[in-house]
């Protein structure tokens, strides 16, 4: 049988709340979630200065057990000052991502030089002087920048700006490895890389197109929207080959109602096999053909290659349709009619569409999907993709990327006195990582995150990641990328969190909405600097103050001046300390039919059906209800009832079809590696399909990369299952760390 799953929300959330408080102090957990600063996790739009635990629309309280998560894990303690000395690589690289994130903040730099076995102590001056003299003795091309979704506006163009006056393309940012086949589908149907709905919009619509994202466990806050949505009667349409509790029931905390009886979510669930999302779109779009419930009218005036994607969908036949994607004729009637009823329709995904080999035709079939029923180009109807890290759309945004737009690259050659920045086209992350192993890669600068968690095939990121000679973090806390992912030479530099910082800094959020946090006092003592001020001194020793005086930037109001006057649409950022207006960012939110693309019409784009083998085991990736990306806070999934992580999602259909038993431990392989001792749990899950913990399930997936967006298919991997000699037991006790 199914562990037993609990509903999202609830009691369970305001328990674990009491308990997080209790941890670091109700008053003092208090004053930092009402501070007004950004939250730290998803991209929602919590905070700013509309005060913390305040939406962008005002609304409070807004707040999630996410974000308190993660507020907790930044006031914990530091390190102690002889943790290092106390536990050799070894001994690090045996932490489990719970462990490393538990283990406390950082509070003093650090570095491991070739040979050691211990990270040791170094000062500030030393790390840094260490840092400018590799880079000015590394040639530009063998020098990379790549940036998590966590950091902020201004730090993140000051370290891509500092890259290229320095003479490297490559920046890269964490969204090549989540978000990236949402920006390019979109900007080729739209225009735009980013949702063109606001927050407002969801209120509007009548109905919500769920696929491939799982926000009870992920973004908990947009639950309470849904489950207004519903409230109001409206449909919500949730496509997932994993059948997730939170999204049928959730119990939304700020809501008596809904604390004591619940609100409905899902008004209908799609169970699709994996790699069957176009598939099933195709067929929606097919059956509003064939009902002619297709927008003419809205195609004609509004869309471009609206009739060879109508040929094309035409073309497929049913018994393809229903066999790719696994869904039955009589559901995806029932979709197009839901779809068909509406009166404004929001498509909303995440990397369930994403972390695909065809991520970017998953988004534009959605896309054409959304276009050919008429729901894009008007209030409450739209694309919106969901976003993780709070600042990941912010950091794209304000240009940190491997080719700069030539307009914004002329612009910032003037801000810069004249600078002249490099034109080729630099590394995306992945192509970063292979150029690592293939000894193209010198100097790696990570602002933030964990570039080796986040990779597929984590054997071959560790493989290609110990070559590079020298290896830089900025980093709150500890985490295993650290140590798997670490350099000949290894620095960890300690960072302030975002309300630790002495100045305002800025943040993005999913509905283009640019919002200020304050800042405070930092949670622990120590030698502890800000991320902008640490990239400007290394600036400053690599390149002085010619063109660019990289210590007058220190002040990041100088900074926001520069963003305000070369990245388009960022106009109010020139002025906003003295206004302290927040704003959405023009040009994005699409509520007439009128699109950024050449023609002004929304372009309509084939999506072939992959080729898939109907006799695979194919595995997805998760995340656990207590994780955001690749943190995690909690080993226990309260959601799904499973008890750690070391375990494999599977249908009671395949678990008998291959002899196996619930709770017995097996061995998964995959295409680049396995995992012993993993425990069968039986889920609410398509046949077909298992379902396994990001990251550490990393190391099965080879690095099938998506070919315009350069994202890895973490969502679609192939496997096979072993029956280990020795099992047998149904024992449910965590699996030993792999490591």
């Amino acid at each position: 049988m199914p562990r037993k799953t609990i509903p999202g929300g609830g009691w369970q959330a305001i328990r674990y709340t009491l308990r997080k408080a209790l941890q670091v102090g109700p008053w003092r957990l208090w004053q930092r979630m009402r501070s007004r600063n950004a939250c730290k996790t998803c991209a929602l739009g919590m905070g700013g200065m509309k005060g913390g635990m305040v939406n962008e629309a005002g609304h409070f309280p807004e707040v999630c057990k996410k974000s308190l998560q993660a507020q907790v894990a930044d006031m914990i303690g530091a390190l102690p000052a002889d943790y290092f000395e106390k536990n050799p690589l070894e001994a690090l690289m045996k932490l489990t991502p719970k462990q490393a994130e538990d283990a406390g903040r950082i509070s003093y730099p650090v570095i491991l030089e070739p040979g050691a076995n211990k990270f040791r102590t170094i000062s500030w001056n030393d790390a840094l002087t260490l840092i400018s003299d590799r880079l000015k003795e590394t040639q530009p091309d063998e020098a990379a920048f790549y940036a998590s979704g966590r950091s902020s506006n201004e730090a993140a163009f000051l370290l891509h700006s500092f890259a290229r006056v320095y003479g490297s393309n490559h920046t890269m940012n964490c969204s090549y490895y989540c978000h990236q086949a949402s920006g390019v589908g979109l900007k080729m149907a739209f225009g735009t890389g980013t949702a063109t709905v606001d927050l407002d919009d969801i209120g509007r619509a009548d109905l919500v197109f769920l696929i491939g994202a799982n926000p009870a466990s992920n973004h908990p806050r947009l639950m309470t929207q849904l489950a207004n949505l519903r409230g109001r009667g409206g449909e919500i349409i949730v496509v997932n080959p994993l059948r997730e509790s939170g999204l049928e029931t959730f119990f939304v905390p700020s809501q008596v109602k809904s604390m004591l009886m619940g609100s409905k979510i899902a008004s209908l669930f799609v169970q699709p096999k994996v790699g069957g999302d176009i598939a099933f779109l195709v067929g929606v779009l097919k059956q509003l053909d064939e009902q002619g419930l297709v927008k003419q009218d809205f195609l004609a005036q509004h869309a471009d290659g609206h009739y060879e994607v109508l040929e094309h969908v035409r073309s497929v036949d049913w018994q393809r349709i229903t066999t790719d994607s696994g869904v039955d004729r009589s559901t995806i009637n029932e979709t197009a009619a839901k779809l068909a009823n509406s009166k404004a329709a929001i498509f909303a995904w995440a990397m369930g569409i994403t972390h695909h080999q065809w991520g970017v035709d998953n988004v534009l079939a959605l896309c054409n999907l959304a276009i050919a029923s008429g729901h894009i180009g008007r209030p409450g109807a739209g694309m919106m993709p969901i976003r993780g890290h709070s600042n990941v759309q912010g950091i794209g945004s304000i240009g940190y990327s491997p080719a700069l737009q030539d307009s914004i690259r002329e612009a910032l050659e003037r801000a810069y006195g004249g600078a002249k920045l490099p034109t080729t086209e630099g590394y995306d992350t992945h192509a970063m990582v292979e150029a690592a192993d293939n000894g193209k890669l010198q100097f790696l600068f990570n602002l933030g995150g964990n570039l080796w968690g986040s990779n597929p095939d984590s054997d071959w990121a560790s493989r290609a990641m110990q070559k590079v000679k020298t290896m830089v973090y900025l980093s709150t806390k500890l985490n295993p990328g650290h140590f798997y992912g670490r350099g000949q030479t290894t620095l960890i530099l300690p960072v302030l969190a975002r309300d630790e910082e002495p100045q305002p800094t800025t943040q993005e959020s999913m509905f283009n909405y640019v919002r200020i946090s304050e800042g405070g006092t930092p949670n622990v003592e120590g030698p502890i600097r800000s991320e902008s001020d640490i990239i400007c001194d290394i600036a400053d020793r690599v390149l002085s103050t010619q063109p660019v005086d990289w210590k007058r930037l220190k002040d990041l109001r100088e900074v926001r001046k520069i963003i305000g006057e070369i990245i388009p649409g960022w106009d109010k950022m020139r002025t906003i300390d003295d206004t302290k207006e927040e704003f959405t960012i023009s040009g994005r939110i699409y509520h007439t039919p009128a699109f950024s693309t050449a023609t002004g019409k929304a372009s309509m784009i084939k999506t072939p059906l992959p080729d898939l083998d109907p006799d695979e085991l194919m595995l997805m990736t998760i995340r656990s209800e207590g994780q955001f990306n690749t943190v995690v806070y909690e080993e226990y999934d309260i959601y799904r009832g499973v008890p750690h992580r070391y375990c494999i999602l599977m249908a009671a259909e395949d678990i008998k079809r291959l002899g196996l038993k619930d709770g017995q431990r097996v061995t998964v392989r995959g295409e680049a590696g396995s995992m012993d001792n993993i425990e069968v749990v039986e889920g609410h899950i398509r046949a077909g399909v298992a379902a396994m913990y990001y990251p550490e399930s990393n190391v099965l997936i080879k690095s099938r990369i998506d070919v315009r967006s350069k994202t890895p298919a973490f969502k679609s991997a192939p496997i096979r299952i072993e029956i280990n000699k020795s099992s047998g037991s149904q024992s449910q006790t965590s699996a030993k760390s792999l490591s």
